[in-house]
């Protein structure tokens, strides 16, 4: 089964973070967030993937033709013009060569729960697809794809339905399981009032003519809309203890006080007096000034942070 990602999104509610690089591209502890999305498809046997990419997004293709630590085969397409998702997955349709998991670049679950999306994709009977569903409140209806069920399975979608349309309080998430037959149908799908071409439209075409949508219901699930969710991504991974705390400071001034669980890369340069920590990720080559006091935060790459500096609660770009 093949990995297809979707990482053109510019990412512009999470400027100015995303005006040095992609949303794709915000790292997690050390690691893009798109890759942390494919670690959990690696982990139940995904190892081809093919990433939709912007064709400005050059720090994507070198990250994983040289940086990545993950062993995965990877292609890229690109995706010129964001038109929506079912465009973003024509583009990648000449490289599918069977079943595959779509999923953007920003939605993480679990490699537990990706794993129950494929015992739902293999169990019979067999579906045509496998929907990640989730209730939402009432208030964030209109801004996603919501679903009609009978029982497990998917009887109808409909993208941003108004309330009075809407079926349900169960969002689509954007992770799926699909066979190749989902690419017969993107295009017959016309585009749609906010002028792009929705996947929602496709798997609608699905239920109609094929049938046997299942959905599966995840409890939680991460992603980055703002500068406040890559705050609270960082703080669960480094909670989480996932990952082996990283301290790799270039130097630490006399009298810091370095407060674990902290994830702080190399060339980052630390003054005296400090106090770094709990829940901190610091990126690569930063500078902390003197008396600086930084809690429940994430430093990115190359920032200076001045002398006497206090931050909490923040993430600095």
């Amino acid at each position: 089964m093949q990995g297809i990602i979707l990482a053109a999104g510019k990412g512009s509610r999470l400027h100015p973070i995303t005006l040095r690089r992609s949303k794709a591209m915000v790292p997690v502890l050390g690691k893009p967030l798109v890759e942390r999305v494919m670690e959990d498809m690696y982990a139940n046997g995904v190892d081809d993937f093919v990433l939709v990419v912007s064709v400005d997004d050059r720090d994507i293709v070198r990250y994983f033709r040289f940086e990545s630590s993950l062993r995965v085969d990877v292609r890229f397409v690109y995706q010129t013009e964001r038109l929506g998702m079912a465009d973003a997955l024509r583009k990648a349709a000449p490289l599918i060569e069977g079943d595959f998991v779509l999923s953007a670049c920003d939605n993480l679950t679990s490699a537990e729960y990706v794993g129950q999306m494929l015992g739902a994709w293999a169990r019979e009977p067999r579906p045509s697809a496998v929907l990640s569903l989730m209730p939402v409140s009432r208030d964030r209806i209109s801004s996603t794809g919501i679903v009609e069920l009978d029982g497990e399975w998917v009887t109808r979608i409909i993208e941003k339905p108004s309330l009075e349309e809407a079926p349900s309080n169960v969002s689509s998430l954007p992770l799926y399981c699909f066979g190749r037959a989902i690419l017969d149908y993107l295009p017959l799908i016309q585009v749609s009032p906010r002028g792009e071409y929705e996947l929602q439209d496709a798997i609608q075409m699905l239920i109609e003519r094929e049938g046997r949508v299942r959905g599966v219901f995840v409890e939680q699930r991460l992603t980055v809309t703002g500068p406040a969710d890559l705050l609270n991504i960082n703080r669960l991974f480094l909670l989480s203890g996932g990952d082996h705390p990283q301290l790799a400071p270039q130097t630490v001034g006399p009298n810091t006080r370095l407060v674990t669980p902290l994830h702080i890369e190399s060339g980052v340069v630390i003054g005296a007096d400090c106090t770094i920590g709990p829940n901190v990720y610091i990126e690569r080559d930063c500078q902390i000034g003197t008396g600086a006091y930084i809690r429940d935060a994430v430093i990115l790459r190359g920032v200076e942070i001045p002398a006497g500096t206090r931050i909490v609660d923040q993430v600095v770009s």
